[in-house]
C-alpha cells in the first residue's frame, strides 16, 4: 500500500479547479423547460386544485391540447397568462 503526501499546492489546485466548475455549473444555461406540461404538472406549478384548472379551461383562461384522454398544456401559454395578470402594487390595494 503507498502513501500519497498532499500538500498545501496539491490543495490549492484542487481549490482552483473546483471554483472553476462551480462558476461554470452556475454561469451554464439553465435547464431546457418542457415544452408541454400535463395537468398534474401544470397543477404543481401553479400550486392550484384540480378544480381550478378545470375553471381556467372552461373559462378559456388557458389553452390545452386533448390527445387521448390527456390534456397537455404549452408552458408558453402558461407564462403568457402568468404575465397578462400583472398588476401594479398600487392597484392591489382599490
Amino acid at each position: 500500500m503507498a502513501i500519497e503526501v498532499i500538500t498545501r499546492e496539491d490543495l490549492n489546485e484542487f481549490r482552483s479547479l473546483l471554483l472553476n466548475d462551480l462558476k461554470e455549473i452556475i454561469h451554464s444555461k439553465p435547464q431546457q423547460i418542457k415544452q408541454w406540461l400535463k395537468s398534474n404538472e401544470v397543477r404543481k406549478l401553479l400550486n392550484i386544485s384540480p378544480g381550478t384548472l378545470q375553471n381556467l379551461r372552461i373559462n378559456g383562461t388557458l389553452t390545452f391540447t386533448k390527445i387521448g384522454g390527456i390534456m397537455y398544456y404549452n408552458y408558453s401559454d402558461i407564462e403568457k397568462v402568468l404575465n397578462g395578470n400583472t398588476k401594479p402594487a398600487h392597484m392591489l390595494f382599490k
